[in-house]
């Protein structure tokens, strides 16, 4: 009987090595010759643009993706997890008209009141250099009435850290950042004295009568500045530029009197449903049991969201167009998350952990990847003791070099936050962070006005989509369950005390109303 059964064990073995080497060669050749990456981003990121939660533009987003799956033949749904303020950008102007002319750039801010088809044509001040206390700024506030609000530190210089250090002597680079350093530690501990946080000064302004505020939140690169969301609730919030804010600044501080001219138009649309978009590729063998990918549909709305996350938006995107093409029936079901109001905490994600115990109950692994446009170069197992058995094997068949750029890190820890797959780690379900090289990512495309389609870099996410396909493919045809056996976390080096597993955060399912 032994003899009989090994040479049918070898020939099934062997079939089904070939088997894997077939897929891995069709999804490297599909991947890399008949890529759908750039016409995926310019859909996406030019002509949907910026995915802010609430917009009209994110619900379009949801309904792009949720055909585009259709033209593949894969199963599509938008599922509505919550409710947001709806709020819709305009057009925003704003001109420097005295002492001089020049137009400046800004940005409004997301869920910035507007102005209500009038320009504003006011002199700009800044907050007093030297504040006493609490009370001193108190008696100063009158003076805001009618004015424009500058309430940034002004930079002392737009030129990043690694111009200086490449240019500058080496005593000069010095000397540069104890200044920079100084002046960022006495600009916030002269604001600590009014106070107030940045919401409670902002809505102080504006009670007292301030016609706009206008901030500088530079983010230590040429041209690139972080845009987040207004605190106002009736006057308009902008964003300058570095160089623009510094002249508006300098020539408040020294008695020009600048004169601005704000048009920044903005539209309420009431409260809105939000939807997460889910798409599946039923399994044949065990269809009550998962593989996920994973990457949010949302993005902030300074530009294009092209980095945070569209790219992870349309990498997941082109893996389940190539896993329906060359694994149509797969062993396990394969689904799709591609979320909503990710910027706001996770809440998409954290909705539908809530919302499907079934799934996050027989979920074999999840992979989400969000931190930019880079070839992926981490994966940690997340706290799972285990999680290095069957990752290392799932890995075994992606190419040497994809696989080579790859640092893994077992057991690792658990991500309490960050992007979507801590949603599913918080509950015990193993997610995996597809964590990529930086390409500046950080400084010049996360939540920024510069997260525009130019910063993409194809050929990475080709290679992510290629080690994606394979990561799902193997985990669908792994035999066994992966284990959900958590691993001894070491003691927090500040407290002493053994780390705690993160816990589950509900979802904020009705957001941005007062």
């Amino acid at each position: 009987m032994i003899k009989k059964f090994l040479p049918a064990f070898f020939l099934f073995t062997s079939s089904f090595a070939f088997a894997q080497d077939k897929f891995v060669e069709n999804v490297v050749k599909e991947a890399s010759q008949n890529s759908q990456l750039e016409k995926l981003a310019h859909e996406l990121m030019d002509v949907v643009g910026p995915r802010l939660v609430g917009s009209p533009q994110m619900k379009q987003s949801n309904d792009w993706v949720v055909k585009k799956y259709g033209e593949w033949n894969i199963s599509a749904k938008n599922e509505k997890w919550g409710e947001w303020r709806g709020w819709e950008r305009g057009v925003t102007h704003v001109d420097l008209i005295s002492p001089r002319l020049r137009t400046l750039e800004a940005t409004q801010l997301a869920w910035s009141p507007s102005t209500n088809g009038k320009a504003i044509k006011a002199e700009a001040i800044i907050l007093p250099e030297v504040i006493t206390d609490s009370i001193s700024f108190q008696k100063w506030l009158p003076n805001v009435k009618g004015k424009v609000v500058l309430i940034s530190h002004n930079q002392i210089s737009g030129r990043p850290d690694d111009n200086w250090e490449k240019f500058a002597t080496k005593d000069l680079f010095e000397k540069y950042k104890k200044e920079k350093a100084d002046a960022a530690r006495s600009f916030s501990q002269n604001l600590a004295k009014t106070g107030l946080n940045a919401k409670a000064l902002a809505l102080a302004l504006e009670n007292a009568g301030a016609a706009a505020i206008v901030i500088n939140n530079w983010s230590q690169g040429f041209g690139v500045d972080k845009v987040f969301g207004a605190n106002t609730k009736k006057i308009p919030t902008v964003n300058f530029s570095v160089e623009d804010y510094g002249l508006v600044y300098r020539l408040a501080k020294f008695g020009s009197k600048p004169v601005v001219n704000i048009v920044s138009e903005s539209k309420e649309n009431g409260v809105v449903p939000t939807f997460n978009t889910i798409a599946e590729i039923k399994g044949k063998e065990k269809p009550n049991e998962y593989v996920m990918l994973s990457a949010h549909l949302d993005s902030w709305d300074a530009a294009s969201g092209a980095t945070d996350n569209g790219s992870g938006t349309i990498l997941m995107m082109e893996t389940m167009r190539i896993l329906k093409k060359f694994y149509p029936n797969p062993k396990r079901t394969i689904l799709v998350g591609h979320w909503g109001s990710e910027e706001q905490g996770l809440n998409g994600s954290r909705a539908f952990v809530e919302d499907n115990p079934k799934i996050i109950d027989n979920l074999q692994a999840l992979f989400n990847q969000d931190n930019g446009t880079g070839r992926v170069v981490n994966i940690s197992g997340q706290g799972f003791a285990k999680a290095k058995d069957y990752i290392t094997k799932w890995l075994e068949k992606v190419p040497d070099t994809i696989k080579n750029q790859i640092k893994t890190s077992f057991p690792g820890m658990p991500g309490a936050g960050g992007s979507d797959f801590a949603s599913f780690v918080a509950v015990g379900a193993p997610g995996f962070s597809l964590s990529s090289t930086s390409w500046d990512y950080g400084t010049y495309t996360w939540h920024t006005n510069r997260d525009s389609y130019d910063k993409l870099v194809f050929d990475e996410i080709r290679n992510n989509v290629v080690l994606a396909a394979i990561l799902v493919y193997m985990a669908c045809e792994d035999p066994e369950r992966t284990s959900r056996e958590k691993a001894e976390l070491p003691a927090n080096p500040r407290t002493g005390k053994a780390t705690e597993w993160p816990k589950q955060q509900k979802a904020t399912r009705k957001g941005g109303i007062d």
